[in-house]
């Protein structure tokens, strides 16, 4: 009697995986031979778990949301400056020119909507960097990525509350999507 046939007594029991003669663990299973378990993950030669080869989906998510600020802080600058435009001509309107409450009003408000304008625009820059560099920053690009978050979301809720509350939802997310385990490992990755 062979191996593979069915009436040998010392063949696999009824109802398991045949085995291939030649073979020491059934090939429709994909498991270690012998076991029931499957490999252990990957170890990366410090000893930890292995480091993430492509970037997590949250931290990729956390990348677009910054880029989607970016956006939020042009069109926020386009729209301050326009303002601040429109008070400068309605400063110099013949026929506003005697109402003096109204200049003081109108002179005090463009020193400051071009102040936002200035901060704005110092802000976009800064939002661009750091989405620019989750492909290759390190840790130190993740403490100060969600520092920018949680500072962007303080600034969305007290000056600008409702034009700012989708950059306050959008920085808490990315704050959180930074600073969880994915973002942990993928910005403290070696790099090579």
């Amino acid at each position: 009697m062979s191996y593979g046939d069915p009436n040998n007594p010392y063949g696999a029991p009824q109802g398991q995986p045949q085995q291939q003669p030649g073979y020491g663990y059934p090939q429709d299973q994909g498991q270690a031979p012998g076991y029931g378990y499957p490999q252990a993950p990957p170890v990366s030669p410090y000893g930890g778990p292995a480091a993430p080869t492509t970037m997590p989906g949250s931290v990729g998510a956390a990348r677009v949301m910054m880029w989607v600020i970016v956006g939020l802080q042009v069109v926020g600058i386009a729209v301050f400056a326009f303002a601040a435009a429109a008070l400068n001509a309605a400063k110099d309107d013949a026929s506003l020119k005697d109402n003096t409450a109204f200049q003081d009003l109108v002179g005090d408000s463009t020193g400051v909507i071009w102040g936002y304008v200035v901060f704005g625009l110092a802000w976009l820059v800064f939002a661009a960097v750091l989405a620019t560099k989750f492909k290759n920053g390190g840790n130190g690009v993740r403490v100060t990525i969600m520092v920018f978050a949680i500072i962007t979301a303080v600034l969305g809720i007290y000056p600008f509350i409702l034009v700012g509350l989708v950059h306050t939802v959008l920085a808490i997310l990315v704050a959180v999507f930074v600073g969880n385990a994915n973002g942990k490992a993928w910005f403290n990755r070696p790099r090579y």
